[in-house]
């Protein structure tokens, strides 16, 4: 049973995921409002989200080191402010340049803001207590990539731009205060020397990753440019992982790998993120521009996904406990597949409430899936270990999140090159991203039988390799 104090603060981090996970995707909404305003095109516009994408994705493998050096509590409260205050500059900012700029700082306070507030609940929580805790953190993630279509649109057109940005200053205070009085100040490791050459590797090649998938999804790109900066990024990342592995204290350990249940969350669960990430990206651009729906039919129904995940929410532990995470990860793997690729067989003349209904229980799917992926991470994972695989599993899953544009976007594409037809280049897209999706199953399929089952309520045993508790941290000094 979760203590209120760790209920609370797990609710403050989700509060925090939500609002770093809308201000990835809402900008997307008002684009051509906010070039008039700024005086450019929608395509340079594009740039304000792939820097915010691009900072996260950069600066969260740092995120560990910062924790360990300066203390959870004190890197938890200054991302906040930086990520508040970096709003408001968005919101003034009266230039393209401007804009990015602050973007970059809004990233900067993303990036700790979430992995840290993360391994401030799990620090000190029981094994059966983590499922509850991803609980509490997963879905607000979720929420937020299906709401912003349809609240950029009614703030665009009822208000302007900026009040994408001003709605995080009532939240940023909220949280900060909230924060302040809810997180103790605990203690703090003496951290080894930042790994240097594993900072410039990795955020070259994170960098160049991202860039890439804009690159790609960016209709205006040439095709040498983007082979360029994606053979860059193969490269930078090559190298990074070639150093990680023989450097003695590297910036992300990746020996953590070879825990077997993080394993399948860092790269199948990567699979699974990708889908997600596409899905309220090609939908909305299925209904308005094949089916010729308006924006707010459109951001009603994507709404639907949002439905079904709060839907399986209040079950999600309890179904954990009663059948464990192999068979619910194949349950919701497969599920995701078919409902996505059950998405190809929409068409215009489909009764509204039919396509409400696919697409609701393709959230559920997802809400399930994601729940487990993200607490069978920890469950086998050596308390001392926590720190590294918390930074190294954010990292995937950011990177995953920011992908899912650029993947729908290749998906659509590989579609139009076998027909002319609007729609049926969505039906390739949606079948050729449920057959991605399918890579998850094999993942889950991978697992041992008893996957996960020490943080199981009704199974769960003390291990022999980890305690039933983790521990807040071995350090030696106090913050």
């Amino acid at each position: 049973m979760l203590e209120p104090r760790q209920r609370a603060t797990a609710l403050l981090v989700a509060g925090c995921f939500f609002m770093e996970m809308l201000d990835g995707t809402i900008v997307a909404t008002a684009a051509p409002q906010m070039a008039a305003s700024l005086g450019t095109t929608p395509a340079s516009v594009g740039l304000v989200i792939t820097v915010y994408l691009l900072t996260l994705a950069v600066l969260i493998p740092l995120s560990g080191w910062l924790t360990a050096r300066y203390g959870a509590r004190r890197i938890f409260l200054t991302a906040i402010v930086l990520f508040t205050l970096a709003s408001a500059g968005c919101a003034a900012s009266g230039s393209l340049g401007l804009l990015m700029a602050m973007r970059v700082l809004q990233g900067a306070g993303g990036a700790m803001m979430v992995p840290v507030g993360r391994l401030l609940v799990l620090n000190g929580a029981a094994k059966t207590d983590i499922p509850k805790i991803m609980a509490y953190i997963v879905w607000p993630g979720l929420m937020a990539p299906v709401l912003a279509p349809l609240l950029g649109g009614l703030l665009t057109t009822y208000a302007s731009w900026h009040w994408m940005f001003l709605v995080n200053l009532p939240l940023g205070a909220a949280a900060f205060a909230v924060a302040r009085r809810l997180v103790a100040a605990g203690p703090t490791a003496t951290p080894p020397p930042l790994d240097v050459l594993g900072v410039l590797l990795s955020c070259t090649g994170l960098a160049a990753l991202t860039w890439a998938a804009h690159l790609v999804a960016d209709t205006d790109s040439g095709r040498p440019v983007v082979v360029a900066v994606a053979a860059l990024a193969v490269l930078a990342l090559g190298a990074a992982a070639r150093h990680l592995l023989r450097t003695a204290h590297p910036l992300v350990n990746l020996r953590t790998l070879d825990v077997a249940s993080f394993r399948a969350t860092v790269t199948y669960g990567s699979l699974f993120w990708i889908v997600v990430g596409a899905m309220p990206f090609l939908l909305p651009l299925l209904f308005q521009e094949v089916f010729g729906w308006s924006a707010v039919k459109s951001g009603a129904v994507v709404l639907f996904v949002f439905v079904g995940n709060i839907g399986i929410k209040p079950a999600t532990t309890y179904l954990l406990n009663r059948f464990g995470f192999r068979p619910l990860l194949l349950v919701s793997t497969v599920g995701l597949a078919v409902t996505v690729a059950g998405c190809a067989l929409l068409t215009g003349a489909t009764p509204v409430a039919v396509t409400a209904v696919l697409v609701m229980l393709s959230g559920a799917a997802r809400s399930l899936g994601l729940t487990c992926y993200s607490t069978i991470a920890f469950s086998e994972m050596a308390p001392e270990r926590l720190r590294d695989a918390n930074a190294l599993s954010a990292t995937a899953t950011q990177l995953a999140a920011g992908l899912g544009v650029a993947v729908a976007t290749v998906a659509l594409r590989l579609g139009g090159a076998f027909t002319d037809a609007p729609s049926a280049a969505y039906a390739v897209a949606f079948c050729l991203l449920g057959a991605l999706c399918l890579a998850s199953t094999v993942g889950a399929l991978r697992l041992h039988r008893g996957a996960g089952d020490s943080v199981r309520t009704r199974l769960a045993q003390p291990s022999p390799r980890t305690s039933s508790k983790v521990p807040v941290s071995d350090s030696r000094k106090s913050e």
